[in-house]
């Protein structure tokens, strides 16, 4: 089972290179397993083009490394925090896009204004606040990812971490990498964007709700 998960892990990790979302060694794709009791994630400062399924690193929900081959990606930490708090939650994507990342930069939020964005995310993408001075010197990465819980809202399924980059998720590794793309492609679009036209709210439920609501209809049965 380890294996397998491993194996599709890695091949979430070569789709961020494909979609142009991280260079070099940034960024990491991580996987809970089906028992919940295990998370597969890239290994800290490999690149991606040596990337292979017997480095990705297997940790168990404390952090342990299973393998102990490698050493886990330093966000290691973050990830676990959310894994615990939403079950719901099967892959976390992390990149340094550039858009969305410019958007995490100057801390501000991406705000709906049309079909593409209302597609996948139910509203705004919500940026984390200022980490505190304590904060980032102990346990930093274990407190990026309670900043990140305390506004991550499964309906819209990333936040911005202020002054860092976009974290993504998705109740399989599918739809953590397919969210992740589409977050890239609406804060490029929403540069460009005039503020005074958001999209009006009967247009974002329509396309949101026919895509994930209890009655979608959006796809094939």
């Amino acid at each position: 089972m380890l294996e397998k998960l491993k194996e599709s892990v890695c091949n979430a990790n070569h789709a961020l290179v494909k979609y142009d979302l991280v260079i070099f060694t940034e960024g990491n794709v991580s996987a809970i397993s089906e028992d919940k009791k295990f998370i597969a994630i890239k290994p800290s400062g490999v690149s991606y083009e040596k990337l292979t399924p017997d480095k990705i690193v297997i940790v168990d929900l404390n952090g342990k490394n299973v393998d102990k081959k490698f050493k886990p990606s330093t966000d290691t930490a973050t990830h676990i925090e959310i894994y615990k708090r939403f079950p719901e939650i099967k892959a976390i994507v992390h990149t340094h896009s550039q858009y969305a990342t410019i958007f995490a930069q100057n801390k501000k939020p991406i705000v709906c204004f049309g079909t593409t964005h209302a597609d996948n995310f139910y509203g705004t993408i919500p940026v984390t606040r200022d980490m505190t001075k304590d904060e980032i010197e102990k346990d930093y990465e274990l407190n990026t990812g309670k900043a990140i819980c305390e506004i991550l809202n499964l309906d819209v399924p990333a936040v911005l971490v202020a002054s860092h980059g976009p974290f993504i998720f998705g109740k399989s590794l599918n739809e953590a990498i397919n969210n992740a793309v589409v977050l890239e492609k609406i804060a490029m679009m929403a540069v460009y964007a005039d503020s005074n036209k958001q999209i009006n709210h009967h247009l974002l439920d329509k396309h949101y709700l026919r895509k994930h609501g209890k009655n979608k209809y959006y796809g094939q049965k």
